[in-house]
């Protein structure tokens, strides 16, 4: 059985992977058309987004093997100022981080807290995906003009990019050993992230 890689997995899924990391959402911040309120609705769902994929990281650390406690770790922290960092820029705009959750992103959350019972192979590929979303999604669509630009710097960053390289290379490990139930499980993961995150972009359009 040949194993499973993440780069098979985007080799193997280009539409897919390209609509969730290509969207008008980040083209409009690129291009400085983005409306307050598309900008503010994203915001604001993105923190209760984060909130919960904290949650997915502590769930990725019980299951991983100790010699990947590292680069968790030190996800876990970066985690931390993130989630400070949506408190000052929610602060800034005068938002409610309190906002109930839009039906994408409650989809989004409940996605994963079902990853707590997958096999660490598949969560560890989850969780690779959706930190490669935002590297990939932010970068690409970089640079962009104030009061955008921090906000493709702190995803669209070289440093954010070694960061998934080092998760890429933890879920390749756990591919590595994985049967072919748990791969297939893993390359539905991947499908399922591709697919929230083009939904989650959309999103700010879509909400009243």
């Amino acid at each position: 059985m040949t194993a499973l890689t993440c780069a098979t997995l985007l080799s193997n899924h280009p539409q897919a992977w390209q609509s969730a990391t290509v969207h008008p959402f980040l083209q409009n911040c690129q291009q400085g058309t983005i409306t307050p309120d598309q900008f503010n609705t994203w915001l604001v769902q993105d923190y209760l987004f984060v909130t919960e994929f904290t949650r997915l990281a502590a769930q990725l650390l019980a299951a991983a093997p100790v010699s990947h406690f590292d680069t968790l770790l030190s996800g876990m922290a970066a985690l931390k100022d993130e989630l400070l960092w949506f408190q000052a820029k929610a602060t800034e705009r005068s938002l409610s981080l309190s906002a109930a959750l839009q039906p994408t992103c409650q989809a989004y959350c409940e996605f994963m807290q079902s990853q707590a019972t997958q096999p660490y192979a598949v969560q560890a590929t989850t969780f690779w995906a959706i930190e490669l979303a935002y590297n990939q999604g932010w970068q690409t669509h970089s640079p962009m003009p104030e009061p955008y630009t921090e906000f493709a710097d702190r995803w669209g960053n070289p440093g954010f990019t070694d960061y998934v390289r080092l998760l890429e290379q933890q879920a390749n490990a756990a591919l590595a050993t994985a049967d072919t139930t748990e791969q297939k499980q893993a390359e539905q993961s991947f499908l399922k992230v591709a697919q929230l995150e083009k939904d989650f972009w959309q999103m700010a359009f879509l909400a009243e």
